[in-house]
């Protein structure tokens, strides 16, 4: 089977000598698999955590058995990513590697697979736009150059103060609120070229919008995922079944009754 490379490659070749039609696809910025040495990213730097996060760090571990410590490998990596200021250098999952007991190329390997982690460094407020069908047909593509024409950077790119980041995702999971975009942990949805540009200018200001009830922000004004109409279900909390709490006390369990004794 041809690699992808050597399929573009083909086709590239087939498009100049009999004139077949070009496809651009869609764009997405991606972090190489590999580590790149930087100013402030080489395999002799430094890192290790802060006093208040090795509290953590205890916390974190004592949730496995001893001969389990490499389970807390991504929890650790995301506390050292937060005190990194959003991304990690490879001396922080070297730390992670050794807290954990792990061969550092196993926490390289997870910190490479999963897009959680930053392994290039990222401005103070990271714009992850979810690209993926529900958005883009909601307008995510008039977001994305809303912000790229307002912050003057590309996708995969920084801006000049290292105050933004810009990077298009994938499903982000709030298709209900597309377009919508996630901002370092924050979701900001049902956007608008007008919202995006308050939402960035917000930003900049250093007092990004706070979070609505249900821990994201529609900018249209709605709550949560509600449609137009607001509210139309639910309007009292729904009462539990009432179940005996001392159906299972002897330990057995009837199945022709297991209906009843599970509130069903």
């Amino acid at each position: 089977m041809l690699s992808s490379v050597a399929v573009r490659t083909v086709r590239s070749i087939a498009s100049r000598r009999i004139g077949l039609p070009t496809v651009s696809a869609r764009g997405m910025a991606h972090t190489p698999s590999f580590h790149v040495d930087t100013s402030d990213n080489t395999t002799s730097s430094y890192f290790d955590f802060n006093e208040e996060n090795y509290g953590r760090v205890k916390s974190i571990l004592s949730k496995y058995p001893d001969n389990y410590k490499q389970s807390g490998i991504i929890p650790l990596l995301d506390l050292a990513q937060r005190q990194n200021g959003g991304w990690l250098p490879v001396a922080a999952m070297d730390k992670v590697a050794q807290i954990t007991g792990a061969k550092p190329s196993r926490v390289y390997e997870v910190a490479s697979f999963y897009t959680m982690f930053n392994r290039e460094k990222v401005g103070k407020y990271f714009i992850q736009l979810c690209g993926t069908t529900p958005c883009m047909i909601c307008g995510s593509e008039d977001i994305k150059q809303t912000i790229e024409d307002h912050l003057g950077i590309k996708n995969g790119h920084t801006s000049d103060d290292g105050l933004f980041t810009l990077l298009e995702v994938e499903c982000l999971g709030a298709c209900a609120n597309a377009p919508m975009i996630q901002l370092n942990d924050d979701y900001y949805e049902c956007l608008t070229r007008k919202t995006t540009i308050e939402l960035l200018e917000a930003c900049k200001a250093g007092n990004p919008p706070k979070m609505g009830k249900w821990g994201s922000l529609p900018m249209n004004g709605q709550v949560s995922c509600e449609g137009p109409l607001g509210k139309t279900s639910l309007f009292e909390t729904p009462v539990p079944p009432k179940v005996d709490a001392s159906r299972f006390k002897d330990g057995d369990v009837d199945p022709a009754s297991v209906k009843e004794h599970m509130a069903y």
